[in-house]
């Protein structure tokens, strides 16, 4: 079984899954994001099931799984609700992805909650507050504070470990005593 990659602040993941993104894999994506999002539209009929967009779908190398990253407009409630409906739908949305692409195995899929448009918003009202010569509201316990000393971009536990970008160094081979 693969495991998701280490994520950046916000919960997005750095390289989709452990392995290889290839070019076939991303295509992929990019059709099972189209059609799952057409399925929703037109055959969910969950009154559940708020405006939503589907962001991406991060699948897996094996396409054993796959993430559907949605965005909900609405109120937390709102999106719980939606999100709770969005995942009991996923078995049928899958039966349909089967019918309708032809792949070899349709993935399992798991409904997450993007956040990247409340903190586009959070950082578009941030910086209008500077522009007025407003003091800036402090920042929510959800979102991640920058920390003196720590890259935003990378984190810590990317330079550790055996996939950090060290082990991506060519190794040296032992002399053969040539």
């Amino acid at each position: 079984m693969l495991l998701p990659a280490d994520r950046l602040a916000g919960g997005r993941l750095t390289g989709a899954w452990i392995g290889v993104m290839t070019a076939r894999t991303r295509r992929i994506d990019a059709l099972l994001q189209e059609e799952i999002s057409e399925l929703i539209t037109r055959e969910v009929h969950d009154p559940r099931v708020g405006f939503l967009t589907v962001t991406s779908v991060e699948t897996a190398p094996d396409l054993g799984q796959a993430r559907v990253w949605v965005s909900v407009i609405g109120s937390d409630d709102e999106e719980a609700a939606t999100l709770r409906a969005l995942q009991h739908a996923m078995p049928f949305v899958r039966r349909r992805l089967g019918e309708r692409l032809r792949l070899k195995r349709i993935p399992e899929l798991t409904v997450r909650s993007d956040p990247t448009v409340e903190r586009g918003t959070r950082l578009m009202h941030l910086i209008q507050q500077l522009e007025e010569g407003k003091q800036p509201e402090p920042p929510r316990e959800d979102l991640p504070t920058p920390r003196p000393g720590r890259s935003p971009v990378m984190p810590a536990a990317l330079g550790r470990g055996k996939r950090g970008p060290a082990s991506r160094q060519r190794r040296k081979r032992p002399s053969d005593g040539r």
